[in-house]
C-alpha cells in the first residue's frame, strides 16, 4: 500500500515538475521575445508594438501596460516634434519680420549718403526710416508681449469696466484711419450699460489689435458691435477680405500665423493669438467667422 502511495507520489510530483520546467520553459521565451522587441524600439523607427509568444501567469498583463506605456512615449514623440516644428517655423518667421524692416532701413540710410540727392529727398528717405523703426519697435514689442503673457508674467489687474465706453473710445482713436482711407464704419454699440469685468491694459490690447487686423487685411465694409447676448457682452469687429479662405479659421489665432504667405505687410502674427491669450485669461472666449467675403472676429465677456 505504501509502496503504491509513493509511486503515485512521484508520479505525481514528476508531472508537476514537468509542468513546471514547461512554464519556466515558457517564462524564458517570452522574457527573451519582450528582450528582442524591446532592443528592436529602441534602435528602430516604428509603430511596432510588443506581442506575447505564450501567454503564461501576468506576463500578457504586464505586456499590454508595457504597450501603453509605449503607446504614450510615441505620442509625446509626436507632440514633441509638432512643437519643435512650430519653434524652427516661428524662428524662420520673427527672423523675416526683423530682417524686413532692417534691410529697408539700411538701404535709405546708404541712399541718403549720396551726395547728389537733394535735401528734399532726404526728408523723403528720413520720413521711411522713422516708419520702418515704427514697425520694428512694434514687431519687438509684440513678441516681448507674447512671451509675457505666455510664460504667465503678465499679471492682470480686474476691475468693473463700463464696456461700451471703453469701447466707444477705442474705435475714436482710429476713426481718422478708416476715414482717411475713404472708409467710413458702421458702429452698433447697445445704449444700455454693460460692465464687465477686465484689466484695462490687456482689455486694450485686444481691441486694439482686433481694429488694426481689420485695417490691414479689410478690404472695405466694416462694422463694429457690442451687443447683450445672453449674459455676456459681445462686441463684433467685421469687415470684407479676399485674404481669408475657410480653411484659414482652424489656425487664424495661433501664434505667427498669417494668411499674407509672402508676409509683404510687415505683420509677425501675433495680434490675433494675443487677443486669445487676454480674452481667455479674462474669463472670456474668441471666435472667427468667415461668411462668403465677410469676416468676424467675435469676442464676448460675462456680463457683472
Amino acid at each position: 500500500m505504501m509502496e503504491q502511495f509513493l509511486a503515485i507520489l512521484a508520479v505525481l510530483l514528476g508531472i508537476a515538475a514537468v509542468i513546471l520546467l514547461l512554464r519556466l520553459w515558457c517564462y524564458r521565451k517570452q522574457i527573451n521575445h519582450i528582450r528582442s522587441q524591446l532592443l528592436f524600439l529602441e534602435t528602430e523607427e516604428s509603430n511596432f508594438l510588443l506581442t506575447s509568444v505564450c501567454a503564461v501567469g501576468k506576463l500578457e498583463e504586464i505586456i499590454n501596460h508595457f504597450n501603453v506605456v509605449i503607446e504614450k512615449l510615441r505620442q509625446e514623440q509626436r507632440r514633441l516634434r509638432k512643437v519643435n516644428q512650430s519653434y524652427r517655423e516661428s524662428i524662420t518667421s520673427i527672423s523675416h519680420d526683423i530682417r524686413t524692416p532692417l534691410t529697408s532701413v539700411k538701404g535709405y540710410v546708404q541712399m541718403q549718403k549720396n551726395p547728389d540727392i537733394t535735401e528734399e529727398k532726404k526728408a523723403e528717405y528720413l520720413k521711411v526710416v522713422e516708419r520702418r523703426l515704427e514697425e520694428l519697435g512694434e514687431i519687438l514689442n509684440q513678441l516681448f508681449e507674447y512671451a509675457r503673457i505666455e510664460a504667465g508674467e503678465f499679471p492682470l489687474n480686474l476691475e468693473r469696466i463700463n464696456i461700451g465706453n471703453f469701447f466707444a473710445e477705442m474705435i475714436s482713436l482710429f476713426y481718422e484711419e478708416f476715414t482717411r482711407r475713404g472708409w467710413e464704419p458702421q458702429i452698433v454699440i447697445s445704449r444700455e450699460a454693460l460692465f464687465i469685468e477686465a484689466d484695462r491694459h490687456a482689455l486694450s490690447r485686444i481691441l486694439e489689435n482686433l481694429i488694426k487686423n481689420a485695417l490691414v487685411h479689410g478690404k472695405g465694409g466694416y462694422c463694429f458691435s457690442l451687443v447683450s447676448r445672453e449674459d455676456y457682452a459681445v462686441i463684433s469687429i467685421a469687415n470684407e477680405t479676399d485674404e481669408i479662405e475657410k480653411k484659414d479659421l482652424e489656425q487664424i489665432f495661433e501664434r505667427f500665423y498669417t494668411t499674407d504667405q509672402s508676409r509683404n505687410r510687415r505683420t509677425t502674427g501675433l495680434g490675433l493669438a494675443i487677443a486669445k491669450e487676454f480674452t481667455e485669461q479674462m474669463g472670456g472666449g474668441i471666435q472667427a467667422f468667415l461668411e462668403e467675403a465677410y469676416f468676424t472676429v467675435e469676442v464676448c465677456f460675462p456680463l457683472i
